[in-house]
């Protein structure tokens, strides 16, 4: 176990104290909340920028890192849809490409024993959703507004899906070949 998949795991751990520090009572019990949201999301960071930099990369940790990102995520986005701040179909939609996602990474997996690192619209539209959902925990955003902010970052992570499902067409033809 190297440390960007120890720091995965120790993301993964954080998913279910988010969501029991966001409903607790109390006035700072949301400031926790995004707190400790911040601690995964600066794990996401170090993780990537450390197997990058120290070339600890592993067919672990490309399962690991973005399956604590994807739950922590959809954790997020449940609780603040849960208060009524989002509308539920924002969940629709993230599970359903999230689900897309997985099952992609599964076939891929199952076909040449690896999954597709991690790209840029992947990497911005996790970055745009940590602003956007621990904006949305923090602050009285009116609906319109909070509709119009989460449309945002799934419009970006359906870009991600869309820029995945072409990188994973190209592997498949090569694997083909």
């Amino acid at each position: 176990m190297n440390i960007p998949n120890a720091l995965s795991l120790l993301r993964l751990c954080m998913v279910p104290v988010f969501a029991w520090a966001y409903f607790q009572p109390g006035p700072n019990a949301h400031g926790w909340a995004v707190l400790v949201y911040a601690l995964a999301f600066a794990t996401d960071i170090a993780d990537g920028y450390i197997a990058r930099k120290f070339n600890m990369i592993t067919k672990l940790g490309r399962i690991l890192d973005p399956l604590a990102d994807k739950l922590m995520t959809f954790t997020v986005i449940i609780c603040v849809a849960l208060d009524g701040t989002i509308p539920m179909w924002a969940i629709a939609v993230f599970f359903c490409k999230e689900a897309l996602m997985g099952l992609g990474g599964l076939l891929m997996y199952r076909r040449v024993k690896d999954v597709t690192p991690a790209n840029w619209w992947g990497k911005a539209s996790t970055g745009v959703f940590f602003v956007v959902l621990a904006a949305l925990v923090l602050f009285p955003i009116p609906r319109p507004w909070s509709t119009a902010m989460i449309s945002f970052a799934l419009a970006l992570t359906v870009a991600a899906l869309v820029r995945y499902a072409l990188d994973f067409q190209k592997l498949m033809k090569l694997e083909k070949k």
